[in-house]
């Protein structure tokens, strides 16, 4: 009895492989980032991720020796060497032409067609005789076709951080989020005590009007806010684009929803610990520092989640209240410069992609934990 009691049930077998399955095709696409990201350059424009652990075959462009360096063998004149240049690989195919790079297989002889014979083994090694003396300024042009093994590196995000600016612009990001993050959490905070817990005139009016400032959208109050804000400055001696801009419009626009999500769980706390407080005398600031802000720690962090992800991938905001300096643009934009100028080059997009996505699965993975229990509280406990 014990055992078919303890023993799961098909459907509950089903939702668990259902689960999994959507896990595995949410995660697949970062994955695939990933592994791009630390895939050889070369590799990288001819194959997928998903064949990154077998060896890849590429055509490529190498070139003799110059003709400085040719040797005189028996009346005949050799350039020799080796057109991997310190590279792994097989050569299978070979070519003299453009117009046929795999004509011949590696080991075999062919004859140049402006004269001469080539010969390419398959570890690399060349060598082409003439009866002639070879001359010009560069060597003459090998195509071959080489089978590499799977080759991984970090170079990719070593030029990235060193090469396209995308450090300082890491750094902007931080500084644009962790304070336009911290701002609202705090100023929402205080005004969902006051609107769950404090009596005044107004206060179901403004309850009201913070509920309708969430359906206000977003590109609608950018302009008139950003005048509102150059207009202030004037007066206030505050320059436009800079970060105190960003961090009041990200505030502004971030504070319907903090106030809404904090208010409705800040009103499911019990009542009995908010009338035990004040009958001891305590204020409601000491209350709001010493009892709410301990309780409310699940709502606090699920917002955080959702306000630091919203201002880390941001980009018109950023470009309308800060600029395109080098000392003020975001990850994001970078990312839209490296599109234009770097389009081609996928081992720089995915470096630069997976690093501007690893912080907010950082900051996700450590407090997904309470994201489901503030959402949960904040619904079922709305007063």
């Amino acid at each position: 009895m014990a055992a078919a009691a303890s023993a799961k049930s098909p459907l509950t077998w089903a939702v668990h492989i259902g689960v999994l399955f959507l896990v595995v095709i949410w995660t697949l696409p970062t994955f695939g980032l990933f592994v791009s990201s630390l895939r050889d350059k070369d590799q990288l424009a001819v194959s997928g991720w998903w064949t990154s652990l077998t060896a890849s075959e590429q055509r490529k462009i190498g070139r003799s020796g110059a003709p400085d360096t040719q040797i005189e063998e028996d009346g005949k004149f050799v350039l020799q060497g080796n057109v991997l240049d310190g590279e792994s690989g097989t050569i299978t195919m070979f070519g003299v032409s453009s117009r046929d790079p795999s004509a011949f297989e590696a080991g075999t002889t062919a004859e140049m067609r402006s004269g001469g014979m080539m010969t390419v083994e398959s570890n690399g090694d060349y060598r082409l005789v003439s009866d002639e003396k070879w001359t010009g300024n560069r060597g003459k042009r090998i195509f071959y076709t080489v089978t590499a093994p799977p080759r991984f590196t970090l170079e990719n995000y070593a030029n990235v951080l060193r090469a396209n600016g995308l450090g300082q612009s890491f750094i902007n990001s931080l500084t644009v989020t962790i304070p336009s993050t911290v701002i609202p959490i705090l100023i929402a905070a205080f005004a969902a005590y006051a609107l769950a817990w404090m009596k005044f005139p107004g206060r179901a009016l403004l309850i009201a009007a913070v509920v309708g400032l969430l359906v206000v959208p977003l590109q609608m109050s950018l302009i008139p806010l950003l005048r509102l804000y150059n207009e202030a400055g004037l007066i206030l001696g505050v320059p436009a684009k800079t970060y105190v801009g960003i961090w009041l419009a990200h505030t502004g626009f971030g504070l319907p929803l903090a106030i809404y999500l904090l208010r409705n769980y800040i009103a499911g706390l019990p009542r009995e610990i908010m009338e035990s407080a004040k009958v001891d005398g305590a204020s409601d600031f000491e209350i709001f520092l010493k009892i709410v802000l301990p309780l409310s720690f699940p709502a606090l962090a699920s917002f955080a989640i959702f306000q630091f992800l919203w201002v880390w991938n941001d980009l018109l905001v950023a470009m309308v209240f800060l600029g395109n300096g080098d000392d003020q643009l975001v990850l994001t934009g970078r990312l839209r410069e490296l599109l234009g100028s770097r389009g081609g080059n996928w081992e720089i997009l995915t470096a630069s992609a997976f690093i501007s996505i690893i912080v907010p699965l950082l900051v996700f993975f450590g407090l997904q934990r309470y994201l489901v229990r503030g959402l949960l509280a904040g619904s079922v406990k709305g007063g």
